[in-house]
């Protein structure tokens, strides 16, 4: 900055300004100044902006899993909504692994993020309430943690089970299984959902209907696979199942095709996420939208106001569903 203050003859603090595109700079020294940065490729130090304004302008994002499409299409519209406003993401997977995900939350803020956005596999508060007991700015996201008051950007998983659940019925199905995921608060509402469905159309079936294999996010195929496979072994044959995310759902209905049956002649399948290439599929899923990407701005949106308050400012937590 004080090479390019030289060489144009104006001082240190106009160089300044134009980095941070100050109103009172004119437009012809505006232009003077941004035209020789980019002639000696002049980049802003980050480290020693954070030192001046305490901020780093990134936000962190940790996820059960990268290649899973939900996260993936969340994660674009947290993106798009942070470079809007000109931060970063930086994004990180605990791999469905509790003590993983303590240790990306230490490195996340070891980086000094401004604000955390997190999809937790903790099963209770206690991990996660440190981070509030220290004015840490976190989001949670898609999963909520019993006990604990948080800021939480998700659908409201039980109306999807119903809902799910109430349109195979209403087209005809009479015995309904569900394959679930792992135990996080999004598969056991869903399962809530599909449980009060049937309750609500007088339908009672075994337990052996609900079935579900280790991990829904980050092997679903396999786990709505192997439990498709499982359900059709049943008398009666489910003629309908409701799967807690599309990734179980397109395991499903290959089990199904593999089986030789048609769909939804003889199984009919729903899923939940509405993954962008759900029509693409053999045959066309039938799946509730989540609005991935209206869940990665709201989530985005939320760790922005929370970046922008003083520790001693910091909103109330609150819970932003989006309608499923």
């Amino acid at each position: 900055m004080k090479d390019i203050a030289r060489d144009l003859g104006v001082s240190v603090v106009t160089v300044s300004k134009v980095l941070r595109n100050h109103s009172d700079i004119g437009a012809e020294t505006r232009k003077r100044v941004l035209q020789r940065m980019k002639e000696v490729s002049y980049q802003p130090n980050p480290a020693a902006r954070t030192l001046v304004t305490g901020r780093t302008n990134l936000v962190g994002l940790i996820v059960p899993d990268l290649v899973h499409p939900f996260f993936a299409q969340v994660a674009k519209g947290i993106s798009a909504k942070l470079r809007a406003q000109d931060y970063s993401l930086i994004i990180s997977s605990s791999e469905d692994d509790p003590n993983m995900e303590r240790r990306e939350i230490n490195q996340m803020l070891a980086r000094r993020v401004d604000a955390l956005i997190l999809a937790s596999t903790q099963s209770n508060a206690d991990s996660l309430r440190w981070m509030q007991d220290q004015g840490i700015p976190y989001v949670l996201l898609d999963r909520k943690i019993p006990g604990i008051s948080a800021n939480f950007v998700g659908i409201d998983d039980r109306n999807a089970g119903v809902m799910a659940t109430n349109h195979l019925i209403e087209i005809g199905c009479k015995t309904i299984a569900h394959i679930g995921g792992s135990d996080v608060s999004t598969a056991l509402d869903r399962q809530s959902g599909y449980s009060m469905a049937l309750a609500q159309h007088g339908l009672e079936l075994p337990p052996e209907y609900i079935v579900k294999y280790g991990y829904g996010d980050d092997a679903g195929d396999a786990t709505g696979y192997n439990g498709m496979k499982q359900l059709l072994q049943l008398n009666p044959r489910p003629d309908g199942v409701f799967c807690c995310n599309d990734p179980i759902a397109m395991g499903a209905l290959r089990a199904i095709l593999d089986a030789g049956l048609q769909i939804p002649k003889d199984v009919a399948v729903v899923g939940c996420c509405n993954v962008h290439y759900d029509d693409l599929l053999r045959v066309p899923l039938t799946s509730i939208d989540q609005d991935s990407n209206g869940l990665g701005t709201s989530a985005a949106k939320l760790a922005l106001a929370l970046s922008s308050a003083s520790p001693g400012q910091l909103p109330r937590p609150c819970s932003c569903p989006l309608d499923s």
